[in-house]
């Protein structure tokens, strides 16, 4: 049977902080320099092209006229190129030489651009960060193709993406579907693309460019929210795989129905890992070692190889636990699965490979 919860509080708040918002794609964020560091820097190229003007004036400055008593000193010169810099131009020191002209043509004016364009950087950089952004969002999309799509960044979603970095998939081709702002931020922050928005609507998926997706993992909290994220998604995309957790065991037919691949029932697992840990702690230990890529030992499905075609499977080096024979899933001690086929795929136990972990944010 399927139950219908109403929503939480924090859930009609996500839903309200979206609607205000809108959905949106957040890239993972360039480290930036702090503002008084960059203010200072800017501070110091200022300064930098203010006394190189000074230095090309001083260096031909009888070629300078000066109002007031006819010839430049230093302080005459500095004060020329601050008001020349600046396009202050008060006219009382003016070039009148040949060559001063040309310095200026050629030196003093392109300084007095550079000049002005560190001046305004902050506000160049500010006018312009949007179509950066812009640009990387379109180059972005250009560029994704058979990437992962994990709707919630949850236990359960940090998890999945936890294993599949231990088997190589990289950072920029999973794509992190959230309703809560703050998530998406612990997403970006770990070096992921995010899509804030509620991933039961089609154009927050498309957002995510789940049309182009490989592989979809919903791992939401709520069941009925997973129902309705993988009827949406197998309608944008019908050949990617889906997989989906529930919480009740009950729900999993309904999830199967409506387009997943495989289903997860969290509450079941959870407690038979539970049950076997009581019967045996060293046995949970070892159940826990082989579904936690990157340690230990890992349960790995790869495709048999020509040397071991027509073999049994306790022939094989590696510890062959289960044989995929096109939709059917054989035991080792399955008669069937021996010989085994070069179209079989077969699911091991190998050493495990080292994971990075990932950033936990303070909610799920």
């Amino acid at each position: 049977m399927f139950h219908v919860k109403l929503p939480s509080r924090d859930a009609m708040a996500r839903q309200a902080d979206e609607r205000v918002s809108g959905p949106r794609v957040q890239l993972p964020r360039r480290v930036v320099q702090k503002p008084l560091r960059q203010v200072g820097k800017r501070l110091l190229m200022a300064l930098g092209v203010l006394v190189v003007t000074v230095l090309i004036v001083y260096a031909d400055r009888g070629g300078y006229h000066d109002n007031a008593n006819g010839t430049l000193d230093f302080l005459d010169c500095a004060y020329y190129a601050t008001v020349t810099l600046s396009t202050t131009g008060y006219g009382d020191i003016v070039p009148y030489s040949d060559s001063a002209r040309l310095a200026n043509i050629l030196l003093v004016t392109p300084l007095r651009v550079l000049f002005l364009i560190i001046l305004v950087g902050t506000t160049l950089e500010v006018l312009t960060e949007r179509t950066r952004e812009e640009f990387r969002l379109n180059r972005w999309r250009a560029t994704l193709r058979e990437h992962t799509v994990i709707v919630g960044f949850g236990t359960k979603g940090r998890s999945a993406i936890q294993t599949l970095c231990a088997t190589g998939l990289r950072k920029d081709q999973i794509v992190i579907v959230d309703p809560s702002t703050k998530v998406i931020e612990a997403a970006n922050a770990d070096g992921f693309v995010g899509v804030l928005g509620d991933a039961t609507r089609s154009d927050v998926l498309l957002r995510a460019e789940v049309q182009k997706a490989r592989q979809i993992v919903i791992a939401t909290q709520r069941d009925d929210t997973a129902v309705l994220v993988t009827l949406t998604a197998r309608q944008l995309n019908r050949g990617a795989k889906i997989v989906a957790a529930v919480r009740e065991e009950e729900n999993a037919p309904l999830l199967r129905q409506s387009g997943a691949d495989a289903v997860i029932t969290s509450a079941s697992a959870a407690g038979r890992l539970l049950g076997l840990s009581v019967l045996s702690p060293s046995a949970g230990t070892v159940m826990e070692d082989l579904i936690q890529q990157g340690s230990g030992l890992d349960l790995v499905e790869r495709p048999v190889t020509k040397a071991e075609a027509g073999r049994s499977v306790r022939e094989t080096e590696d510890l062959v636990v289960s044989v995929l024979r096109g939709h059917r899933l054989l035991g080792y001690d399955d008669p069937a699965a021996s010989p085994l086929q070069l179209t079989d795929r077969v699911i091991t136990i190998v050493r495990a490979t080292s994971v990075t972990p990932l950033t936990t944010p303070d909610e799920d």
